[in-house]
């Protein structure tokens, strides 16, 4: 029994080193406790989920809501502004100070500013917070910002500072449309307040884009009133009073005239003798007038005045005049050159420069 037990386990085959093991099928039993781990790990985090979830939609909830109260705001407070500039026009404080045209540009363009600043600010902090509501280190980010921003604003330090002048000009109210001004690089009339370019129509039709932070003074021609001045300039021997009189009827006359009574802001005045020559006197006639109505105002002034002096043989002179002196008559051999050596044939100069003769050719 033993010698045939001995050849039966003899011819068991052994697994070959080269025969892999195929892996264990799961079972359910893996299947659940898999389950249960994921179940697990989805209760234990689902409360922070949710609450992150939930911060985050209330943030952008109240910027949304926030950032919409803020420009309607800014929208009416605007709208009101153009109303109270509309309501003011067509009186005399409305032609004084209001310009609609100029009053609705100036509106809308710190309307625009406003709500863009307050949109920056509102949607920028709200993008900071949700950020950190999901714990990211924001230290570096805020210092990164802060470098590109140094560096954006070094590289755009021109257009930064037009646009932070422009800002500034139309807070200011320093000039609007339809204003005359003298920019210093320009001047003209203003057709276009911009944050960045003021736009001039020049005396000759042409148009000038000025950089606004290349203005360093703004001269207003259309604020406040004007002056008109005239000087008349008459003969020495005239009488003052005379003269004065002649004016004044003038100023009163034109002073009472349609549309110079609109356009004169006082009464013309006769202010004196602004100069005294040997031949002839100089009279000074001022008036203050509507902003930018001046030169109409004294070309009016002079055709009164000329018609007046007229009626009245008053005659009106120039200055004196200089007599141009009288040039010495043309000296006609000052651009003639001077007699030269060989201008004489019989000089020796002349006769070693004429050419030789050949013996046959002299009889």
């Amino acid at each position: 029994m033993s010698l045939s037990v001995l050849p039966a386990a003899a011819v068991t085959p052994s697994p070959s080193p080269s025969t892999t093991t195929a892996p264990p099928a799961p079972t359910l039993q893996d299947a659940q406790e898999s389950a249960t781990n994921a179940a697990s790990w989805v209760e234990q985090n689902w409360s922070t989920w949710l609450s992150i979830g939930l911060r985050v939609l209330l943030i952008l909830v109240i910027a949304a809501v926030l950032r919409v109260a803020v420009r309607r705001a800014i929208t009416k407070l605007i709208e009101r502004m153009n109303r109270t500039a509309q309501a003011v026009d067509g009186t005399a404080l409305g032609g004084l100070l209001v310009n609609v045209e100029r009053r609705r540009q100036r509106s809308h363009a710190i309307g625009s500013v406003l709500r863009s600043v307050a949109s920056f600010l509102i949607m920028g902090t709200a993008g900071l917070m949700v950020l950190g509501t999901f714990e990211i280190n924001l230290a570096p980010l805020l210092a990164s910002a802060g470098v590109a921003g140094v560096a954006i604003g070094f590289g755009a330090r021109n257009l930064v500072t037009d646009f932070l002048s422009g800002v500034f000009m139309i807070l200011e109210d320093q000039y609007g449309v339809g204003d005359s001004i003298d920019a210093g690089v320009a001047s003209g009339e203003v057709i276009e307040v911009g944050l960045r370019v003021t736009k001039l129509r020049g005396d000759n039709g042409e148009i000038w884009y000025v950089r606004n932070g290349e203005v360093k003074r703004i001269g207003n021609l259309s604020q406040g009133w004007a002056t008109a001045g005239v000087d008349v300039t008459v003969r020495a021997n005239e009488e003052l009073d005379h003269v004065r009189s002649v004016l004044a009827d003038v100023g009163e006359t034109m002073s009472k005239a349609e549309p110079w009574n609109e356009l004169l802001w006082g009464p013309i005045e006769v202010l004196g003798l602004d100069s005294v020559l040997l031949d002839s006197m100089v009279v000074r006639v001022s008036a203050k007038t509507m902003p930018g109505k001046a030169l109409t105002v004294e070309r009016e002034l002079r055709w009164r005045i000329k018609r007046a002096f007229d009626d009245a043989d008053i005659r009106i002179v120039g200055g004196s005049t200089v007599q141009p002196e009288e040039t010495p008559a043309a000296d006609p051999t000052a651009a003639m050159a001077a007699p030269s050596a060989y201008a004489s044939s019989s000089s020796p100069q002349s006769q070693n420069a004429s050419p030789l003769t050949p013996p046959g050719a002299a009889k």
